[in-house]
């Protein structure tokens, strides 16, 4: 299954792509994703908190993952 993910603020800087895709074998659920993503992006960790999106809404880490979702990371936003 691939999964195209976007990136927003801070976390496209972190990915240095607006979006990537991953390959994986096997359904995932938002929890284990995340896992993936601060393996291979450890500075994803830093961060304070960030969220991901499935079909434009947040997503709790027990949400399972499709293949046919639209996937966003979004990190902590401030305003002014």
């Amino acid at each position: 299954m691939k999964l195209n993910i976007l990136a927003f603020g801070i976390a496209k800087d972190i990915f240095g792509t607006p979006d990537m895709e991953i390959e994986t074998t096997e359904d995932l659920n938002v929890g284990q994703l995340k896992d993936i993503l601060e393996d291979r992006f450890p500075q994803l960790k830093k961060l304070k908190s960030y969220f991901i999106a499935v079909d434009e809404e947040y997503a709790d880490d027990d949400h399972i993952i499709t293949g046919t979702n639209e996937i966003a990371v979004i990190p902590p936003v401030s305003g002014g």
